[in-house]
């Protein structure tokens, strides 16, 4: 395997890491971050995935100095020096540890994937219409949500829901939409509509296509846009039931 050469300025360089500890020894990996965090939360990660997050392809016991732990304390720790095998249960069981700075990057990346899924999600049950997404973004700095930068944004949204509710009516909610397309655009764009919600009582004839299909009610008019823009204003649309 090729090591890859690199020189690090210590004076200007911080390290996102993956940390290792046991028995009292401290191991460390110098990790791409994004790649590592997508690499620990696939839990199937593969070698070569492995070999691409690395930015260094040696095992630390102090990053910062440049200190590589012995092997002694690879074999103590790991029962083997294979650096695959090590940097594999490093990635899987050990502690992202990221700079300030990226941390700060990832929580404004999630919040704002947080606003858009709350956005095409939710609506204003005083008006029907989803919230502007800078009022979505003003009520979360008002409740002052803190953002997980490792969880995933669409398993936050429910807990920010539930700190913007005092803050502004809102309310996810879902409709039921009756669409008919004529039969030479409906391949095309069932790909579509199934990207915006889940299809039911499709129904297909020599000259249509018929289906009811369940989306958020945040995101009718974008769906009505797109289907009458692809369809060149052919497509019958009808609101058929409002959960409420």
């Amino acid at each position: 395997m090729s090591h890859k050469q690199q020189i690090y300025d210590k004076e200007k360089v911080q390290f996102n890491l993956v940390k290792y500890q046991k028995f009292g020894k401290t191991f460390e990996l110098a990790v791409d971050p994004d790649l590592a965090i997508a690499f620990k939360n696939n839990n199937k990660g593969k070698e070569e995935e492995l070999i691409e997050l690395l930015r260094a392809e040696k095992i630390f016991s102090d990053t910062k100095k440049g200190e590589l732990a012995s092997p002694e304390d690879l074999e103590q720790v790991f029962g083997t020096d294979k650096f695959l095998t090590i940097a594999m249960k490093m990635l899987n069981e050990g502690e992202i540890q990221l700079t300030a700075e990226h941390r700060e990057k990832l929580r404004q990346e999630k919040k704002q994937k947080i606003i858009h899924l709350i956005h095409r999600a939710c609506i204003n049950p005083q008006t029907g219409t989803p919230h502007p997404v800078q009022r979505i973004e003003n009520a979360m700095n008002e409740a002052k949500v803190k953002i997980d930068e490792f969880r995933k944004a669409e398993d936050q949204v429910n807990d920010v829901l539930s700190l913007l509710k005092p803050i502004i009516p809102i309310k996810t909610d879902e409709i039921t939409l009756s669409i008919r397309l004529g039969v030479n655009y409906a391949s095309k764009m069932q790909g579509i509509l199934t990207g915006y919600g889940k299809i039911e009582n499709e129904v297909w004839s020599s000259d249509s296509y018929f289906c009811k299909l369940k989306i958020p009610a945040g995101i009718q008019e974008e769906l009505f846009d797109e289907l009458n823009s692809k369809t060149h204003g052919t497509a019958q649309i009808e609101l058929e039931k409002n959960n409420t």
